[in-house]
């Protein structure tokens, strides 16, 4: 176990309803979804959970080397969602490369259960904003690998 991952789990509650914000990064923050391939393949397996009624997407930016995902959880467990979401993803990547087995993502993932009276179309314009903050493009339009209900794409 990678040091402070032990750290993410204490306390955490699944709570089916509720809407949480995923970050979750990849093995050695490796920039894997600088490829197009590997960026589609793994926001399809985000609308994947979405399809199996696990969850309901509400906004996501996969950058480079991470993914932020805010997400109502509608069916299981966060733990079980977001590692379904991650071993599938790393499935097809590796299958995309020809590298089977390796690992893609960073153990754990960091979560915030979102309480009922925070902005969330607010968070969500934050969220796919990473991109122009991190000095990717100059308009987040600019930027393929990003989604939100609430604004156009």
């Amino acid at each position: 176990m990678l040091p402070h991952t032990h750290h993410l789990r204490r306390g955490r509650v699944s709570e089916t309803g509720r809407i949480y914000l995923i970050t979750t990064v990849t093995h050695g923050r490796a920039r894997l979804f600088d490829d197009l391939r590997l960026a589609r393949s793994t926001i399809a397996h985000l609308r994947h959970a979405d399809a199996q009624g696990r969850s309901t997407t509400l906004a996501w930016v996969l950058m480079p080397d991470h993914l932020h995902w805010l997400v109502q959880l509608e069916s299981g467990s966060l733990s079980r969602l977001v590692a379904g979401f991650k071993a599938a993803s790393a499935r097809a990547i590796n299958h995309l490369l020809h590298t089977p087995g390796q690992p893609r993502w960073q153990t754990g993932f960091h979560d915030h259960a979102l309480r009922e009276e925070e902005d969330l179309p607010a968070l969500a314009r934050y969220i796919v904003a990473n991109p122009l903050r991190a000095g990717l493009v100059a308009s987040v339009r600019a930027y393929p690998h990003w989604d939100a209900v609430w604004l156009p794409g």
